[in-house]
């Protein structure tokens, strides 16, 4: 029986190696956060998705040369699974170009997760309305904690652009916001409490499914 092990590093090798109990482990430790990338960009149903996601990894997991980075690597098999959908979903749309188009305008009538406070949301339904790109940096910052070489390696492009799309990300995140809440008062709550309103957020994107309903 596969001993509880912390490292990813360590249960990725017994993987390879032809223990099925650690690559299980492995999965189930990361099962949420990839339901979580997903449900505020598709919706519901996203089983299918993460099902893909997982099983890209189950293929290529040999490709990846360094075990210590599976979480950053597991994201952008996410990322890529996330813009296959896009572009498939709507092809009879123009180019879905991620850095200019938000899932809102994909999809205007598409729920996002219930939040049982205003302010919750207001910062989902706001984080929907940014260019896809700027919102898988905000909610892999927000919720994920992945660092800027992290998501660097998750959206394959140079650290110094990671820097400068968050920064942008923040800033269009604060004029979606003032124009999707009438109250002054809200609004600087909600924008200056982002780590407190993240944690909040994760967790309830985090619960099971029946759970969100309620």
């Amino acid at each position: 029986m596969t001993p509880r092990i912390s490292n990813d590093a360590e249960l990725l090798e017994r993987w390879r190696h032809g223990d099925q109990a650690a690559g299980e482990m492995l999965f189930e430790r990361y099962y949420v956060q990839v339901e979580r990338f997903f449900i505020n960009k598709v919706g519901p149903d996203i089983d299918d998705l993460i099902q893909e996601t997982f099983a890209a990894c189950v293929t290529s997991r040999e490709r990846l040369a360094d075990a210590s980075r599976f979480r950053s690597y597991l994201f952008a098999v996410a990322y890529r699974v996330l813009f296959g959908y896009l572009r498939t979903k709507y092809r009879r749309q123009p180019f879905v170009d991620l850095e200019q188009v938000s899932v809102r305008d994909l999809a205007p009538g598409q729920g996002t997760i219930e939040a049982g406070r205003a302010e919750q949301r207001l910062l989902l339904e706001a984080l929907r309305s940014l260019p896809v790109t700027g919102q898988v940096l905000i909610e892999l910052h927000y919720w994920e904690r992945l660092t800027t070489t992290e998501m660097a390696e998750v959206l394959g492009i140079p650290l110094g652009t990671v820097r400068g799309r968050l920064r942008r990300a923040r800033g269009q995140l604060g004029e979606v916001l003032g124009q999707l809440e009438a109250s002054p008062g809200r609004l600087a709550t909600t924008f200056s409490n982002l780590d407190d309103w993240a944690a909040r957020c994760r967790d309830r994107a985090a619960r099971p499914a029946a759970d969100r309903r309620t």
